[in-house]
């Protein structure tokens, strides 16, 4: 899984921040004060081995967003997903799949064009989208996701 460098506010110390993490609100390792993630959050990359595991232990709400680096519609979507992904830290957790590097995952969901987008709730597939959808939809698809929670 993917990591990133966090400067901590008030010591200055970084801090690595697994990705699969960052929901869970980090504290600096030296002094103890809350991380700000929200210009720094990054979707987690998953792989065919941690996709389930992930999925299942998830405390929030998950989309995944399936792509491949050849795709014109996924790499014209990968900006909105990180914005998002920002904006939605700690409400659900956002995640991207290459499906040309982990095919198993694709195949278990029938992903036959990219990009798709699965959404979980509780561990269970519960929505898609297929196709780069407009924002304002993905942004709805979102808020649905994150109410459902509560």
């Amino acid at each position: 899984m993917n990591t990133f460098i966090v400067p901590c506010p008030s010591c200055s110390a970084k801090n690595r921040i697994p990705a699969d993490r960052q929901h869970l609100h980090p504290k600096c390792g030296k002094c103890g004060v809350p991380l700000d993630l929200r210009g720094s959050a990054q979707p987690v990359e998953l792989t065919d081995h941690e996709f389930q595991n992930f999925i299942k232990r998830a405390t929030l709400p998950v989309m995944v967003d399936c792509y491949s680096p050849t795709c014109g519609p996924c790499k014209a979507l990968a900006p909105l997903v990180f914005r998002l992904n920002r904006e939605y830290l700690g409400r659900v957790q956002i995640a991207t799949l290459n499906t040309s590097l982990h095919p198993g995952t694709s195949g278990h969901y029938q992903i036959r064009g990219v990009p798709t987008l699965l959404f979980f709730q509780n561990g269970q597939l519960i929505d898609q989208l297929v196709g780069a959808p407009p924002e304002p939809q993905l942004r709805q698809k979102l808020e649905q996701l994150a109410q459902a929670r509560r």
